[in-house]
């Protein structure tokens, strides 16, 4: 898909990689539906309208990711959409109607959205690593891991992991709703993501990385997650 003339959306578009998104689809000559909740917010869009391009090509739309519809006037019109905005709650009195409803709610509603709209080409969806690294199998060295090794939901929720579960189940949701609906459906899990920052606030990861340096925080606590460098994240403007 070109540049050319094509207008895409990105959901929680003042986000780490959602922002990056923005600026690498403003590069190649797209036009962006950018989605957040307050557009006169500066510090959520201020970086966002300092972009090359954002003046002509760059629309700021208010919305509600729990909110059923919010997203059909905008994604109507769109080729692509690349869905990155999630609530990230790791606790919670309760864990299913707080975390868990939230997660799966959210992306139905933008997936919903899109089955109404013929000439969207394409879904993104940014998952997490978090829906595939927690299913309390061991990882033996004969082990495969493929596109069918997900997080159990069972395990996620028995070891209190709520926001694991929730993810799970979010991208559960997503590929039973794209196969029923005929939506082509990217999914990608990245897990930590470091690298320039856009935004003037720091990131939950970068958060991390400046945790370790001050000692508040020991690298041997993070020897689940996977880290991944900003700039490898620009493969998914190419999907598209």
């Amino acid at each position: 898909m070109s540049g050319a003339e094509k207008v895409v959306c990105v959901t929680g578009a003042s986000g780490y990689v959602a922002s990056w998104l923005v600026k690498l689809l403003l590069q190649r000559g797209y036009t962006v539906k950018a989605t957040v909740r307050d557009p006169n917010d500066p510090k959520k869009t201020q970086h966002l309208l300092a972009l090359d391009g954002a003046k002509e090509r760059l629309h700021l739309l208010k919305a509600e990711l729990l909110e059923e519809g919010c997203f059909d006037s905008i994604v109507d019109g769109c080729h692509g959409v690349f869905h990155t905005a999630s609530p990230v709650i790791f606790s919670a009195a309760d864990p299913q109607a707080e975390i868990i409803d939230p997660a799966i709610k959210g992306t139905l509603n933008v997936l919903k959205s899109c089955a109404k709209v013929p000439s969207i080409k394409r879904v993104v969806m940014t998952a997490s690593v978090a829906s595939v690294l927690y299913n309390g199998k061991p990882l033996t060295p004969d082990v495969v891991v493929d596109e069918t090794w997900f997080s159990d939901a069972r395990f996620c929720k028995e070891n209190k992991l709520w926001y694991m579960a929730s993810k799970t189940l979010a991208e559960e949701a997503a590929w039973r709703f794209a196969e029923d609906n005929m939506i082509n459906l990217v999914v990608l899990n990245p897990g930590f993501v470091i690298g320039p920052l856009l935004q003037p606030a720091l990131n939950s990861t970068s958060d991390i990385i400046l945790a370790l340096t001050k000692g508040l925080l020991m690298f041997e606590m993070l020897h689940m997650h996977i880290f991944k460098h900003l700039r490898s994240l620009q493969l998914l403007a190419d999907i598209a």
